[in-house]
Formats: structure tokens, sequence, C-alpha cells
């Protein structure tokens, strides 16, 4: 019985399984082949993936070569009004310097022109101021016996010089007044002779060519006819 009794628990003990116990034994190439494959990507999948990225690099890429083109351009043009200030500056200077030598040159030749001008006038002149020492010497020495004469011969003399230098006297006694060329300095009542008309000249007037270098200074009559107007 007691042998009974000891055999006994033996033969009804039983094993209690361990959880996990069956995957720390696994191992190898066992466990590998009993894990679950992962599904393989289709190709198609694969392919439209790559043609996006690729798509999307393409895109990328003329975005970057057109923004470089503006930048291009934009510097071309730059340079081109750069260019063209450059130009336009250097052409400015020489149009100023330009300027400078024809005005410097326009004014030395109006200076000579004058001087020329004096010259000759002046050569003409000088006869007439020798003929004026020679009457004056011959009055200190003979008296003012036929000295109205040579004053005279003078007289007529340098007014052919200023003559031809264009000078032209204004003497206009018994013409209608012209406030242009005359200066009325006195009313002289006369009703023999047309209204406005210049009575007597106290002064000369002269112009050269068409400017009037002095009017004449004149008396006016008043009280006459009315001056017919003239015909042009």
């Amino acid at each position: 019985m007691a042998a009974d009794e000891k055999n006994t628990p033996e033969h009804d003990a039983r094993e209690i399984p361990i959880e996990g116990a069956e995957e720390k034994e696994c191992g190898g190439a066992e466990c590998a082949s009993a894990a679950p494959e992962a599904p393989e990507a289709p190709e198609e999948a694969v392919q439209a993936e790559d043609a996006a990225a690729e798509d999307e690099v393409s895109e990328e890429a003329e975005d970057i070569a057109a923004e470089a083109e503006a930048v291009v351009a934009d510097a071309e043009r730059v340079a081109a009004a750069e260019a063209e200030a450059a130009a336009m500056k250097d052409r400015y200077l020489r149009l100023q310097a330009e300027w400078d030598n024809y005005r410097k040159r326009t004014a030395e030749e109006a200076a000579d022109m004058k001087i020329r001008a004096a010259e000759k006038l002046m050569e003409d002149v000088l006869p007439v101021l020798d003929d004026f020492e020679r009457a004056i010497a011959h009055a200190e020495q003979n008296g003012e016996e036929g000295l109205l004469d040579g004053v005279k011969a003078i007289s007529s003399k340098i007014t052919q010089v200023f003559a031809k230098h264009g000078l032209q006297a204004i003497d206009p006694a018994g013409e209608a007044f012209d406030a242009l060329e005359h200066q009325a300095v006195a009313t002289v009542p006369d009703e023999s002779m047309p209204d406005e008309t210049v009575a007597q000249v106290y002064q000369k007037g002269y112009r050269l060519g068409k400017k009037v270098l002095r009017p004449a200074m004149v008396t006016i009559s008043s009280g006459g006819p009315k001056r017919e107007a003239e015909e042009e």
C-alpha cells in the first residue's frame, strides 16, 4: 500500500502550460517560416508614385528655369539701360563742350568785328581831326578870316564819313510829327500849316540803319487844319 501511495502522485502529476514557452522554444528557420509574409506593393502603384515624383521634380525645375530666365532678362534690361544712360551722358558732355567752344568762338568773333568796325571808323575820322587841327592852326596864325569856310568844309566831310558807315541824320522840318523819331519839346500856334507839323528842329536826330540812336528835338504846330491821312 505504501508503495502504491508513493507511485500515485507521480502518475497524477500534470504539466502546467506556461504562456510563451512555445514561443521561446521556437527559434531559427521554423519561427521565420511561421511568421506571416508582408504583401508586396503592386508594380503599377510603384510606377505611379515614381511618375508623380518625376512630374513634381520637372515642374520645380521648370519654375526654377523660368525664374532664372526672368532674372537674366532683368539683368540684361538693367545693363542696356545703364549703357544707354552712359551714352546719353557722354553725348550731353560732348554737346556741352561743343556749345562752350561755340559760345567762346562767337564771342571772340563778335569782339573782333567790333574792333574792326571801330578801326575802320577811326581810320575815316582821323583825316577829319587833321582838318580841325589845321583849321585851328590857321585861325591862330591868320585870325578868324576864312575860319567859317574851313569849319563848314570839315562838317561836310565828317557828315560824309558817318554816312559811309550807315549813319543818317533825322532833320524833319516841315514834316508830319512822328513820335518814333521825334521828341516834341514845345507847341507853336500856326494856322498856316497842318496841325502837328514839325515847325522847328532844335537838335537833329540820328539813326543807324533802322535803329534810332537819338530822336530829333522839335517843336510842332497847333491850330492849323487837320492833316490828311497819307495814302499807303
